[in-house]
């Protein structure tokens, strides 16, 4: 069973950055962000592979050139890195992990069984 708990949530400014972070318990193979909006169902926005070298690093369109996920291994820790904020930005944002490989739909929440229990962003 792998717990994972969420970090660095908080209101920004639109057009401005901010990192937040996800620590794992344990080993996974890969780990992901999705985000919900009030009103809103939950959708997939970043994933990046944990159980090995190669990153598999996948993203929403809607966040493609603004977002990157990153990793620490070492740390078991991944990583959202926001920039260019925008208001529909907003939404508790959740960590999701793997610890069975996925080939695809890596931003399908039924890919990932272990869940943490979100970190509010908010831009205004």
């Amino acid at each position: 069973h792998v717990q994972l708990v969420e970090s660095g949530g908080r209101s920004v400014q639109a057009g401005g950055a901010l990192t937040i972070s996800c620590a794992a318990s344990g080993a996974t193979r890969r780990m992901a962000w999705f985000r919900q909006a009030p009103g809103k169902e939950r959708e997939g926005v970043a994933s990046i592979v944990t159980g090995s070298l190669s990153l598999g690093r996948s993203y929403a369109d809607s966040v493609k050139d603004r977002f990157t996920i990153a990793r620490d291994l070492a740390k078991n820790t991944v990583y959202l890195l926001m920039n260019s904020l925008k208001p529909e930005d907003t939404g508790i944002y959740y960590c999701a992990a793997a610890t069975s490989p996925v080939s695809n739909q890596t931003l399908s929440p039924a890919a990932y069984p272990y869940w943490g229990q979100g970190t509010q962003v908010t831009v205004s």
